[in-house]
């Protein structure tokens, strides 16, 4: 049964349940209190998005926005700030962008008019929300689809994939229901949030099968004509559709009142997902709207108890395969990132997609949505205010971006909005991401900057490696904070005895891409052995004469990245030869919450994948270590020293640590991320961009057509990711002074990167675009799950490939647990 909880409420909790209460009739003084004296709304600060806008616009990344900024009826529902910025159009002709631009919405269709509309339904009791959604359509119910209920599809937890081929629509509407009926579930129901595109398909099909009418008349008569939205609505007629912002072209004409989404248009110009046009004034009557608990101008579009059971946070509803959510905003259950992936019955909550929540508005009580075009809404019902940035960014060549702005435009309003914060900074422009506001997380991280473990056990006068010969395992990333090297400090301190050193992959100083040969290291004159040349772990005579052994390096967070592997060989030295081992904790630079790709087949393992874990593991080094010893049963007396100030859901740059290059190709956190999913295929013929500035941010081949792929991998719609054709020519290393055709990839928002599933979704399109040109066969090399190979050969769709190992990242999940460090 879908439930409002009633777990233990924190003060920031008190809107939500306010108007649960208001339901019951018990809500006045609660909601006076809720929305009690707003502090006034500061006009100045405002100045700094006009900047951020206009920044955004001069470098091309949008034409234009409109911004609105308003208070819900609770506290004045009043419009504080409303302006419009650059064009609309640049092509043919430039225009102006007016304040009552028509926007096609993309994907806020979803809240706004599709799952309001299943809300006013469900309110009617024609539709229940547990109600399995092949009642109402016996044809959905095959193919794992049985259990699938409306309640999951609005929490996009239908296991559906999140975008089925747009072949599917070639033979209409009728067809293409029928194509979508016979989808194989990509998950069980309830256990996985994976954002679809076909779930609400099939909530605006189940609206019209309901009421008897097309989502868009349903909508109009029921939600948009009662809540005063003029101008909002699916279709727009021709006077309407001239003040639309345009978008991109389709068959030689630009797509002006035309909805941009390809399935919508194929089924007719509006759906579940997309399809509904409005401008900010109608999304400003909407939000008011909602705030005020289904009401607005004293007419009710939604009863208080209704609003209350659409916008309460909701973590997995089955059983979960992901980490839980705080246990007083949902059930058990949640996401790859933490408490991420937090959703309610149509809007975001805390998830990838949450940019507009900025770094002020706090996470699991705010909500609201995004749209492909460009568009933004993000509602605070503890403070009674919301934001809406409405931009056209697919025009004119659909290579716009507006996600930094959004998250930008969301903090400086919040700080208007609620009012500054003691930690509050000044604002930068989204070329160099926001700053405008420091979190309460991140302001802990300003006050106490992250301590490597190295930077505890130095702090600590090496107190373990007194009167020890010290082995050391180390390369360039082994500094303290302030940028001195364990060789040299452990070298000078006269209470330990340095007596050898061991170098990884790479080497001592991180720049060799080849074998490496014992040297000797200049400073101390010590021997340094090679562990990536003719041995790869130290053999029992360089274990002689030993006490303590200590790696300390910079990993990176992937399964086939060879510093684990190196550590790990390292245990079994110690374990036989009976010497404990330190190992000096790091930051997971692509933070501790992504866990995600197939588990490595037995047979599998070597140097490219130590233990049957995940393409990303989501640990630290040292827990990685921990990881090790007790599943591999390698019994080394280890000892692992913790960092201070880290938590899991910190990226490196916000840990206050110097980026090193962990080595040659790995130059900043951006690279690292992608090579998550890049680095998985490059054994196979393509060059990843080595030999030239962007390894990883490159991708290409002599024989790639790079403007193919790259409108294949877009259509993808890859979260926080998106692909430009290029050309490039690798200095050395694959193909070298050969130029490639291939793709740039940008990441547009970090946060809803899934750098594996971005390795799957190119070796698919490489394959199905360019066939027996690309050696898919060598992509196992790194992937090394033959279950998951089949599936990249065979899939209809990329996105059916992760199926293929739910059920062993699900037990990974549960035996990484116990050897976690860190919240």
């Amino acid at each position: 049964m879908i439930t409002i909880y009633s777990s233990p409420i924190r003060a920031a909790r008190v809107c939500w349940i306010a108007v649960a209460c208001w339901a019951l009739g018990l809500g006045s003084s609660v909601r006076s209190a809720a929305a009690a004296a707003p502090p006034p709304f500061d006009a100045g600060r405002m100045a700094a998005t006009d900047k951020a806008v206009t920044d955004t616009v001069a470098r091309g990344d949008i034409p234009g926005a409109v911004l609105l900024v308003g208070r819900g009826d609770r506290t004045g529902g009043q419009v504080l700030y409303r302006k419009a910025y650059g064009n609309r159009a640049v092509q043919p002709a430039a225009e102006p962008m007016m304040a009552d631009t028509l926007f096609d919405l993309a994907s806020l269709s979803k809240p706004v008019g599709c799952a309001t509309s299943v809300m006013k339904l469900i309110e009617q009791g024609k539709i229940k929300p547990d109600e399995k959604v092949a009642t109402y359509f016996p044809e959905f119910g095959t193919n794992g689809k049985e259990n699938v209920t409306v309640a999951h599809l609005l929490l996009h937890q239908g296991g559906l994939i999140p975008d089925n081929s747009i072949k599917d629509y070639d033979n209409g509407p009728a067809e293409a229901w029928k194509k979508i009926c016979a989808l194989k579930a990509q998950s069980a129901p309830g256990t996985k949030f994976a954002y679809s595109d076909v779930g609400f398909i099939v909530l605006g099909k189940l609206v019209e099968k309901v009421s008897g009418k097309p989502l868009n008349a349903f909508a109009a008569e029921e939600v948009f004509g009662p809540a005063g939205m003029a101008t909002a609505g699916y279709l727009p007629p021709a006077d309407r559709a001239a003040n639309a912002a345009p978008t991109e072209k389709r068959d030689g004409h630009w797509m002006r009142g035309e909805v941009h989404d390809p399935r919508a248009f194929a089924l007719g110009g509006f759906a579940g997902h997309a399809g509904l046009f409005a401008t900010a004034d109608d999304l400003s009557r909407f939000c008011r709207m909602i705030l005020d608990g289904g009401t607005i101008d004293g007419k009710q579009v939604l009863k208080a108890a209704t609003v209350a059971m659409m916008t309460q946070p909701r973590g997995l509803l089955g059983n979960c395969t992901i980490d839980s959510v705080p246990a007083d905003v949902a059930p058990a259950g949640g996401s790859a990132r933490g408490s991420r992936n937090l959703r309610t019955f149509g809007f975001d909550c805390d998830s990838g997609y949450s940019a507009p929540r900025g770094e002020r508005f706090e996470r699991g009580t705010t909500f609201g949505h995004t749209g492909f075009t460009g568009t933004s809404l993000w509602l605070d019902p503890v403070n009674d205010c919301y934001v809406i940035l409405l931009t056209n960014a697919v025009h004119p060549d659909g290579k716009g971006k507006a996600t930094p702005l959004r998250r930008l435009v969301g903090t400086i309003a919040a700080d208007a909005l609620l009012g500054p914060k003691a930690t509050s900074q000044p604002a930068t422009s989204p070329a160099t991401g926001p700053t405008t506001t420091t979190t309460a997380a991140s302001a802990t991280s300003a006050v106490t900057p992250v301590l490597t473990g190295l930077d505890v056990l130095a702090a600590d006068g090496f107190k373990p490696l007194l009167g020890k010969r010290v082995a050391l395992v180390t390369n360039q990333s082994g500094l303290t904070s302030d940028g001195k090297r364990i060789l040299d400090l452990l070298a000078a301190n006269k209470d330990v005895k340095l007596v050898k050193i061991f170098s990884p992959e790479h080497g001592l100083y991180g720049v060799l891409d080849e074998k490496v040969s014992d040297t000797t290291d200049p400073t101390t004159g010590l021997k340094v052995f090679s562990l990536y040349g003719a041995v790869r772990k130290p053999t029992p005579e360089m274990m002689a004469g030993v006490d303590v052994l200590v790696f300390d390096m910079q990993d990176v967070g992937a399964r086939y990245y060879t510093y684990t592997a190196t550590m790990g060989g390292c245990m079994e030295s110690c374990a036989a030869a009976k010497v404990k081992m330190v190992v000096l904790d790091r930051p997971n630079p692509v933070t501790g919450t992504i866990v995600d790709g197939p588990i490595a087949d037995e047979k599998s393992l070597n140097f490219t994948a130590y233990g049957r874990t995940p393409i990303s593991h989501g640990m630290t080094i040292g827990e990685l270590a921990r990881y090790y010893n007790a599943e591999r049963k390698i019994g080394c007396d280890l000892d692992v020293v913790a960092m201070k100030g880290w938590r899991r859901d910190m990226w490196f740059d916000e840990t206050n640590l110097t980026w090193v290059n962990p080595s040659p190709n790995l130059r900043n956190p951006t690279a690292t991320l992608l090579y998550l999913g890049v680095g998985q295929i490059e054994f196979s013929n393509v060059s990843v961009g080595r030999g030239t500035d962007q390894p990883f941010e490159l991708l290409g081949a002599p024989w790639i057509d790079g403007r193919r792929l790259a409108a294949a991998l877009n259509a993808e719609r890859l979260p926080g990711l998106r692909f430009t054709p290029t050309k490039f020519t690798p200095a050395s290393s694959k193909f070298e002074k050969k130029e490639c055709n291939g793709v740039y990839i940008a990441v547009t928002d970090r946060q809803a990167v899934e750098p594996v599933k971005l390795g799957v979704a190119l070796a698919w399109h490489l394959k199905n675009l360019f066939g027996d040109q690309y050696e898919i066969a060598k992509v196992n090399t790194l992937v090394k799950n033959e279950q998951t190979m089949a599936a990249i050969k065979t899939a209809k769709e990329p996105a059916e490939v992760s199926a293929t190992w739910d059920a062993g990242l699900k037990a990974f999940r549960a035996a990484r647990e116990q050897y976690l460090m860190y919240k």
